[in-house]
C-alpha cells in the first residue's frame, strides 16, 4: 500500500525523521495505524498505553483501554520493534473523569467523560510523561487536521466527516497543541483499516469504540446507583402545566431531550398520543419536566470555561456555526463573550436547537471548518434572534 510519508510530515509539521515521537496507543486500530505510520516514516515511536480503570470486559466489547486492548497495543509494538510502556493512571482517572461523570449526572447534567478524559488525563497527564521522557511530540489517533503557520495552531474538521473528532478537542490549549500532533486528519476510516491490513496489524478488523469506557454495558443509572451506595431518590415527574404524570426512580436515569423510558407510560387525557420528551432535570426539587418536543427548541445557549485558540478573546461578539453535540449538524449564531467575564458568554442561534443540556459542549466553527474554540453549556432558553436586545 502506497503511502506518501513525505507529505505526512509536511502537513503534520513533524520533526526531522529519526526525532523520538510518543504515541497514545488505545489499543485500537486508529491509535495502532498512527504508531505504524510513524515507524515506517522512520521515528523513533514510544508507545504508551494508560492503564486507566480495571475490567472484565467480554472479548467482543466496543470500548477502549480494558485489558484486551493494553494487550492489543503491546502485540503492535511488538510486531514493528519499537518501545512499549504501560502507565497506571487509575486514580487519576478515577478522580477527574468518574467523579465527574456521577456528580454531574447527580446534579442533573448530561457529561461528556471522553472531553474530560482529553482535558486531564490524556493531554494533562500524558503531555507531562512525554516531555518526562525528553520529548516535544506526542500523537494521536483522533481524526483531526492539525495546521500551524507562522507559530498559530489552528485544527480543522478532520476529512473523514463520520470520523471527525474535533468536537472532543474543543478545550485543548495552543500550548498543548505545540506537543500534539493528529497524522490521520486527512485519511478516511477506510484507508486507515486498509492500512492495517496491509501491515497484518492484530487490530486490522477490530470494532471502534462506542461505549464510555467505564461502562462497558451501557448502563450508566446502574453504575452511577452502585457508585451512589443506592441512595438515589425518587421523585415526581410532571407535565410543562404543572400536572404531575407520575413518579421516578431518580434524575440520574434522565436527560434533557429524552423520548423513551421516562416511566410514564401511556398517560391518562393524552389521547393524540403526543410523544413527551425530557424538558428539565431539577436537582434542587427533585423533579423531571416534560412536555412535547417544541418545548425543547432553544435559541440562546448559555456557557462558561471558554476556551478560544483560534480567536482572540478581544473579539466579544463574531458569528460561527455551532454544533451542541457531537452527531448534531452545526448551526449559524452569534457568539456572544460577557465583558466582565470572558470565561462566560452566550450563543444567540438564527434557528432554533433542541435539546440543549446542561453539562453538554457548545462547540465553535468558521465556515471553513476551521474549530474557534466552546464552551461548556449551562443552559438554554426559548428567546428568537429577532426579540433579543
Amino acid at each position: 500500500m502506497k503511502i506518501n510519508y513525505n507529505d505526512i510530515i509536511k502537513k503534520n509539521n513533524l520533526p526531522a525523521v529519526g526525532s523520538k515521537i510518543v504515541v497514545a496507543m488505545s489499543g485500537g486500530v486508529d491509535s495502532s495505524v498512527t504508531a505504524t505510520l510513524l515507524h515506517h516514516a522512520g521515528y523513533d515511536v514510544i508507545g504508551i498505553t494508560m492503564q486507566l480503570y480495571q475490567s472484565k470486559l467480554r472479548s467482543d466489547s466496543k470500548t477502549c483501554c480494558s485489558g484486551r486492548d493494553i494487550s492489543d497495543a503491546r502485540k503492535v509494538a511488538k510486531k514493528l520493534g519499537f518501545k512499549h510502556f504501560i502507565i497506571d493512571y487509575q486514580k487519576e482517572f478515577e478522580k477527574s473523569v468518574i467523579d465527574n461523570f456521577v456528580d454531574s449526572y447527580k446534579s442533573g447534567q448530561t457529561p461528556i467523560p471522553c472531553i474530560k478524559c482529553n482535558q486531564t488525563v490524556k493531554f494533562r497527564d500524558l503531555l507531562n510523561f512525554t516531555h518526562s521522557m525528553n520529548c516535544n511530540y506526542l500523537a494521536t489517533g483522533h481524526y483531526v487536521k492539525r495546521v500551524e503557520r507562522n507559530g498559530k495552531i489552528n485544527l480543522f474538521q478532520a476529512r473523514d466527516k463520520k470520523k471527525d473528532q474535533s468536537y472532543f478537542l474543543f478545550a485543548t490549549t495552543q500550548k498543548q497543541l505545540k506537543t500534539l500532533r493528529f497524522p490521520l486528519g486527512d485519511f478516511t476510516k477506510e484507508e486507515i483499516r486498509k492500512y492495517a491490513t496491509y501491515h497484518e496489524l492484530n487490530v486490522s478488523d477490530k470494532p471502534d469504540s462506542q461505549d464510555i469506557c467505564f461502562i462497558p454495558n451501557g448502563n450508566y443509572s446502574s453504575f452511577i446507583n452502585k457508585r451512589l451506595n443506592n441512595k438515589v431518590a425518587n421523585g415526581i415527574i410532571e407535565n410543562f402545566d404543572g400536572t404531575v404524570l407520575g413518579k421516578h426512580k431518580g434524575i440520574t436515569e434522565y436527560t434533557i431531550g429524552q423520548r423513551k423510558k421516562i416511566g410514564i407510560g401511556g398517560i391518562s387525557g393524552n389521547k393524540k398520543h403526543t410523544p413527551l420528551y425530557v424538558l428539565k432535570i431539577d436537582s434542587k426539587t427533585n423533579k423531571i419536566v416534560v412536555g412535547p418536543k417544541e418545548k425543547l427548541a432553544s435559541y440562546n445557549i448559555y456557557f462558561k470555561d471558554l476556551n478560544l485558540f483560534s480567536r482572540t478573546k478581544n473579539n466579544k461578539t463574531f458569528e460561527a456555526y455551532v454544533k451542541i453535540r457531537s452527531g448534531y449538524k452545526k448551526k449559524l449564531g452569534k457568539v456572544n463573550i460577557s465583558k466582565k467575564n470572558d470565561s462566560v458568554g452566550f450563543v444567540n442561534l438564527y434557528e432554533p436547537e433542541f435539546g440543549v443540556a446542561p453539562g453538554q459542549a457548545c462547540v465553535f466553527y468558521t465556515k471553513s471548518k476551521m474549530l474557534i474554540g466552546g464552551g461548556w453549556i449551562t443552559a438554554g432558553e426559548l428567546i428568537s434572534n429577532d426579540n433579543k436586545n
